[in-house]
């Protein structure tokens, strides 16, 4: 028994430090230890309406942020309104209206997320890192993909509609 716990004693030390090695090298890891260790539960705070109300406020500032400052926001904030038009004069079905809403909530979810990714990108790395420019295009293949599947969505829905038209 102590032979076990000795070898492997002595096969765990060079990974811990490897482990303690690496994090001292972490360019950012003044600005993480920086911060007071808090317990789990000091983290959690009571309910208050107060506190929902900001955060409403803070979400209502975030979707203005994104309207202003994001290009491509634009784009999807004319797709949605084309997307609307077109459901009312085609007068879809309410159960087509779920598809609709769900896949515009899907394409503006993850257009948010990738504004938030930018943002955090940004902040940590301000100058060029071949890191960072992977995780931007990640993030920005994320909302491709969404739109692509609700142009998909979009088409599925709209189909039948524009062929009685035909």
């Amino acid at each position: 028994m102590i032979c076990c716990a000795l070898l492997s004693t002595v096969l765990a030390l060079p990974v811990w430090l490897g482990a303690r090695l690496r994090r001292r090298s972490n360019p950012l890891a003044w600005r993480l230890d920086a911060q007071p260790r808090q317990s789990p539960t000091s983290l959690c705070r009571p309910f208050s309406i107060a506190a929902r109300v900001r955060s409403f406020q803070h979400a209502g500032r975030g979707l203005r942020f994104l309207l202003r400052c994001e290009h491509n926001a634009w784009l999807h904030l004319a797709a949605t309104g084309a997307v609307i038009g077109a459901g009312l004069a085609l007068r879809i079905e309410i159960a087509d209206w779920r598809w609709i809403i769900a896949a515009l909530v899907w394409v503006w979810s993850t257009e948010a997320l990738n504004t938030a990714v930018e943002q955090i990108c940004n902040l940590v790395s301000p100058g060029p890192d071949e890191r960072v420019r992977s995780i931007k295009d990640i993030a920005a293949g994320a909302v491709l993909v969404s739109a692509v599947g609700a142009a998909l969505v979009g088409g599925f829905t709209f189909g039948p509609y524009v062929a009685k038209l035909i």
